[in-house]
């Protein structure tokens, strides 16, 4: 570990603690043989073992229960350690990952939605952790959305007049996810009769997906890029007052220092872009494996060309 790092806080200690153990089931899983297992195999991989230049330093990154978070974590855990690095996937919430940025126990936290949805972690840190000026993905949009089935729903403005539809309630993430505070302002500036419950993503859809079987009404907050969109018809309600914004693009965000302990990485960061169809094809995969960290390895290997544009 890096001599920079102070000794974790009690809190901070536990739920890092925790974290580890809770990512057996999402994405960092000790797979550090499979990791091994597919270097041996691929002698002539550019960025093989043979060529690492990270020296075993380690980097600690967050990993959120987003579908496209435990994605793309597991795939950066994957290409970092072909190069030599030791990474950590700890489990946090958004508001975690950014606290923990800003005391520097954390190195990355890797999904950063501007200008709208993440807004507030700027106001809040913008003096104490940097938020990246590139971009990894530049489509992403954030909405409200039912089923396509709910012929008449189809603008926010139509929530007050179907909340019954709904018992009264927006099926949300966790508490303190930026998504989750612009559906706060949301549900005022609209004046909605809905209250916003809180859960997770696995539990949203998991209730999305127990509607639809009894064709029942549900409305969530969501985005794109997400595998649920192929998995069910949703549509997305008009949000005439714009309050979720126009077109997000996602970011990455570092602890202050990282660059200069880390000016390789800032750059492979830095270098990463990610079409629609990459990051739906990475989503599947991982969703599709045993373990996430193995279907982002999979796809790794079948996508060289692209990695090696990042990693130089």
């Amino acid at each position: 570990m890096n001599t920079w790092k102070k000794g974790l806080g009690a809190f901070s200690a536990l739920t890092m603690a925790a974290a580890l153990t809770a990512c057996g089931n999402n994405g960092e899983t000790g797979n550090e043989d499979a990791a091994n297992a597919h270097n041996d195999a691929d002698n002539n991989n550019n960025t093989n073992n043979a060529e690492a230049s990270g020296n075993g330093e380690e980097i600690t990154i967050s990993q959120i229960s987003w579908a496209e978070n435990i994605a793309v974590t597991n795939m950066w855990k994957y290409v970092l350690e072909e190069q030599g690095y030791d990474i950590d996937l700890v489990l946090l919430d958004m508001g975690s990952s950014m606290a923990a940025l800003d005391n520097g126990e954390l190195d990355v936290n890797l999904e950063v939605w501007l200008p709208v949805q993440d807004a507030n972690y700027i106001d809040q840190y913008g003096d104490t952790v940097n938020f990246s000026e590139a971009t990894w993905f530049d489509n992403a949009k954030v909405g409200l959305v039912v089923p396509e089935y709910m012929e008449e729903v189809n603008s926010i403005e139509d929530l007050n007049e179907h909340a019954d539809l709904f018992d009264g309630q927006i099926t949300g993430i966790e508490a303190g996810a930026g998504t989750m505070e612009v559906t706060e302002d949301l549900i005022e500036e609209y004046d909605l009769d809905l209250e916003l419950l809180p859960s997770s993503e696995p539990a949203m859809l998991s209730e999305i997906g127990n509607a639809i079987a009894a064709e029942e009404g549900i409305v969530s907050p969501l985005w794109t890029p997400h595998w649920v969109f192929s998995e069910y018809d949703l549509k997305f309600l008009e949000d005439p007052l714009n309050i979720y914004g126009d077109v997000e693009k996602i970011h990455h965000a570092t602890r202050a220092g990282f660059e200069e302990d880390f000016p390789e990485v800032q750059e492979w960061f830095n270098n990463w872009k990610m079409t629609d169809e990459e990051i739906g094809e990475l989503i599947d995969y991982v969703e599709s494996a045993e373990e996430p960290f193995d279907g982002a390895v999979e796809w790794t290997d079948e996508n060289r060309d692209l990695i090696d544009e990042w990693v130089q």
